[in-house]
């Protein structure tokens, strides 16, 4: 039986490899096979693509500092009249202050005070710049005080681009806002939530999330902080069924996130007479750093990206626990195996199609002949049916 099994598998026709074929790599592109089990599964879920696992850092933005383009607005205030800023309305309205025109940060990150000369302004906060003028006029100005605004925000700036409603450039809010708050901002995502991809660009480095894991999972909806661009993209994510399921064909996710267990399903589940629950496989290309994490060896893999196959076994109870914690991805390939059995039916159904193949033209010739003999008269007899002869 074990002869026909490995026999049936090389020469009967299938819709992918077997389960004796699969463990094995090839050398024309090496793969590494790994079986999943509860370790597994949580190594994995670390690495699920998520803005929280790139962006670990949960503090909220520092205070806002000045920027090269800023218009600052200088207002500047003395004790008694007689000082050195004199208002135009001198005499006419309570207090002593001169409010001075507004000014850019210029390219070197300073502003120009009378009295005081140029101010370093970049990189500093309001409280900060407020603090320098009067250092620099308290020896000059009668027990100035200064009062320091932003009149013009030109650099701390939040870009939120592709599908939502007002694509645009945002103004940071100097106490902080979430992902979503910059989202909503600008109109919100113009699409199906669970179709809808969010990436962060931040600093050089960038993360992807479905729209619904900063919904349903806080931890993703991280602050958003000067300088970030949000970019959202309609994708609608599929996954490929093949092999012994239910129903084969390309699926949609229709979810922002599905398991391995609702993808089966999915699929109409397993084919009872043809699949081999112990062989249900996802093909996956993993990126080098979660292949070592799952203790792969990478020594023979060439590229950033190693090719995975990973095994559930379903006919264990504890699978379907496995498989409905274990999360697919966009493109992800799903396929499970012919049973053994099932291959050794096809092989004798294969051996039978031979041996009539050659069997009826015996039963004809010998008809023929009868036929041939009795029209002489040898015999009257003449065979009608077909007559099983052993090759």
């Amino acid at each position: 039986m074990a002869t026909l099994g490995l026999t049936a598998c090389g020469i009967t026709p299938a819709s992918g490899p077997s389960s004796i074929e699969v463990p094995v790599a090839t050398e024309a592109l090496p793969y590494a096979f790994v079986k999943v089990n509860r370790e597994i599964g949580q190594r994995l879920a670390r690495y699920t693509p998520r803005i929280a696992n790139t962006f670990t850092d949960r503090r909220a933005p520092a205070a806002f500092r000045f920027g090269i383009g800023d218009v600052v607005s200088v207002t500047i205030f003395e004790a008694a009249a007689g000082g050195l800023f004199i208002p135009s309305e001198a005499g006419v309205r309570p207090g002593n202050f001169i409010t001075l025109p507004n000014q850019e940060v210029d390219n070197n990150g300073n502003i120009s005070v009378p009295y005081a000369g140029n101010i370093q302004a970049k990189g500093r906060t309001p409280v900060e710049v407020q603090q320098a003028i009067v250092d620099a006029l308290k020896n000059r100005a009668i027990e100035p005080q200064a009062v320091v605004s932003l009149f013009t925000q030109r650099t701390s700036l939040v870009t939120v681009l592709g599908d939502v409603t007002r694509p645009q450039v945002l103004n940071a809010v100097p106490a902080g806002e979430r992902i979503l708050d910059s989202i909503a901002r600008a109109g919100g995502p113009t699409g199906e939530g669970y179709d809808t991809m969010v990436m962060l660009e931040r600093q050089g480095r960038r993360a992807t999330a479905p729209f619904g894991a900063l919904v349903y999972q806080p931890s993703n909806n991280i602050w958003a902080h000067p300088g970030d661009t949000i970019y959202l993209y309609n994708e609608p994510q599929t996954f490929l069924a093949l092999g012994a399921s239910g129903t084969q064909g390309q699926f949609r996710f229709e979810a922002w996130r599905v398991s391995l267990a609702e993808a089966v399903a999915k699929a109409a589940g397993l084919k009872d007479d043809q699949a081999d629950p112990t062989f249900v496989l996802l093909y996956r290309g993993e990126i080098r750093e979660v292949a070592e994490q799952l203790g792969i060896d990478c020594s023979k893999f060439s590229g950033p990206i190693i090719p995975v196959i990973y095994n559930i076994n379903l006919r264990d109870p504890a699978g379907y626990f496995l498989a409905a914690n274990f999360e697919i991805r966009n493109k992800d390939v799903i396929y499970t195996a012919n049973a053994v059995s099932y291959e050794v039916t096809k092989f004798l159904n294969f051996l039978r199609t031979i041996m009539a193949t050659v069997n009826d033209p015996i039963v004809y010739a010998t008809n023929y002949y009868t036929l041939l003999n009795t029209s002489k008269g040898i015999g009257s007899t003449v065979v009608t049916t077909p007559v099983p002869i052993t090759p």
